[in-house]
């Protein structure tokens, strides 16, 4: 199972490394390698959540996300977003953002590519973070009975009750970070902000408008033992939105941070996108594949405590440089601990059920 869903990705891997060797020589191809494993440790939190979507639709789209999507992923995020923040950004028609980033003018260099994305990080940054914030906190303030971190997940969930608590939480955080922005880019950031959140409850909105089909009381979709759910036409294709956004939200931080280890574009796609991503997709079909999400119960704790770290990260970074290194330990942090809780909570069940089964043979 493994090879079968990873085989692939190790291949392009490989073409892609060949190509930045031919490309730039060894530079490059190290370059091409750093961002590729910057891109992975960036998604750890990205895949198990897209997983949990994922298990949702039908095997067909399922099959969308896994060839439509990584296209969107690819050449939308990865190529096309950064070309149109600066061509927004300098005024310039598409063949002119091009120009400028083949040039590969450094990060410090004013009126390089490079430099003008750097320079439009605080909405990138404002949108993204304030999206991820509320797929956070609508995670934590819901009632469950499973809980991680429970003395931190209670007082969450206690705050949830409270009608409009995303919404207002967000709306605060928003404008104090705002307000750290250097003096010019206030409205930039907040306008920016309050567009990642009316994105974030627009397209989770329209998805709850949509019934699943074969929805239980829970609304949650029936699944195969492969992992393909139920959801088809217009729920699936809400699903398949929703989970494009998300996706997209992730890779900001990533796409940014690639600029200050290079600004060559081509190494860019071939590290974040083909590398990058590619590795995310498949890691997302072995974790639907294999029901881990169900068989490791903590790990979607793991994954959105993880997305909230990132928010916060995105929204400091708005006012303050961090490296993105920390960014994707934390996130790594965050999964390889919720992943060991599973195993102990498992390990524990275990135990419990062949001592109950011992105590009814006697």
């Amino acid at each position: 199972m493994f090879m079968k869903t990873f085989g692939w990705s190790f291949a392009i891997t490989a073409v892609a490394l060949m190509v930045a060797f031919f490309y730039g020589g060894v530079e490059a191809l190290i370059l091409c390698a750093i961002l590729g494993a910057l891109e992975i440790s960036l998604s750890f939190d990205n895949a198990v959540v897209n997983a949990r979507i994922l298990e949702k639709l039908s095997a067909f789209w399922q099959t969308i996300f896994l060839t439509v999507g990584i296209l969107i992923a690819v050449l939308g995020m990865r190529i096309a977003f950064p070309l149109l923040i600066v061509g927004v950004t300098a005024n310039l028609n598409p063949v002119q953002a091009v120009s400028l980033a083949l040039e590969k003018g450094g990060i410090h260099e004013p009126g390089s590519y490079a430099y003008l994305l750097h320079e439009a990080h605080p909405q990138i940054a404002a949108f993204g973070g304030i999206f991820l914030l509320m797929l956070f906190l609508d995670f934590m303030f819901e009632e469950r009975e499973l809980r991680w971190i429970s003395f931190l997940e209670k007082p969450l969930a206690f705050i949830g009750r409270l009608h409009g608590a995303s919404l207002s939480i967000g709306l605060i955080l928003l404008v104090v970070s705002a307000s750290m922005v250097r003096p010019g880019k206030e409205a930039d950031v907040l306008i920016a902000g309050i567009l990642g959140m009316v994105t974030y409850l627009l397209v989770n909105g329209l998805g709850d408008l949509f019934t699943i089909p074969g929805a239980d009381e829970d609304q949650k979709p029936k699944k195969s033992s492969k992992g393909v759910g139920a959801a088809v036409g217009k729920a699936a294709f809400m699903l398949f939105l929703y989970l494009e956004v998300i996706d997209a939200s992730f890779s900001f931080d990533g796409v940014i941070g690639a600029f200050a280890i290079t600004s060559d574009p081509i190494l860019i796609a071939l590290g974040l996108g083909l590398i990058g991503a590619i590795f995310v997709r498949s890691l997302t079909v072995f974790l639907v594949r294999e029901g881990t999400l169900d068989e490791f119960e903590y790990l979607d704790h793991g994954a959105h405590w993880a997305i909230g770290a990132l928010s916060i990260i995105l929204l400091l970074t708005i006012s303050v440089e961090i490296n993105e290194v920390i960014t994707g330990v934390i996130g790594v942090v965050f999964i390889g601990a919720s992943f060991g809780s599973s195993l102990l909570r498992n390990k524990k069940k275990a135990v419990e059920e062949t001592a109950k089964e011992h105590h009814l043979s006697n």
